[in-house]
C-alpha cells in the first residue's frame, strides 16, 4: 500500500445526501486514511444514483493515488461544482478504491453512518 495510506472496509451502513435527496447508501463503503487527514468514505459507484452527478472537466493528481476525475452534484436548487471525485485508474497500491466515489465535505452534502 502507498506510504501512509490505509484502506479498510467501513463498518456498518453509510449514506450520502445532498439537497434533500439520497445520492447513495451502501454496506460496502471503504474508509481511506491518509496521514493525519480525516478519514474519507468511498462509496461503490454501483451504490450511487449517478443521475444526480454530472461529469466535470476537472481532474487532480495525487502522487500516491493517481488522477482523480471530478463530478458535480445537481440538486433541485443548485449545482455543487466538483463536489465528488473518483480514481478510475488508481495506482496499484490503492487499487481497492477503483470504481468508488468520495464526496468533499461541505454544508450541502452529508456523509453519515446510519
Amino acid at each position: 500500500m502507498a506510504n501512509n495510506i490505509t484502506i479498510r472496509k467501513a463498518d456498518g451502513t453509510w449514506t450520502v445526501r445532498a439537497g434533500g435527496a439520497v445520492l447513495g447508501e451502501t454496506n460496502s463503503a471503504l474508509e481511506l486514511v491518509e496521514g493525519d487527514y480525516p478519514a474519507v468514505i468511498y462509496f461503490p459507484r454501483e451504490d450511487i444514483a449517478m443521475a444526480f452527478l454530472d461529469t466535470s472537466d476537472k481532474t487532480t493528481h495525487c502522487p500516491q493515488k493517481g488522477v482523480a476525475n471530478h463530478y458535480s452534484v445537481v440538486t433541485k436548487s443548485r449545482t455543487l461544482e466538483n463536489a465528488v471525485w473518483s480514481y478510475e485508474a488508481p495506482e496499484d497500491s490503492v487499487a481497492r478504491i477503483k470504481d468508488h466515489m468520495a464526496f468533499y465535505p461541505m454544508d450541502e452534502i452529508a456523509v453519515e453512518q446510519i
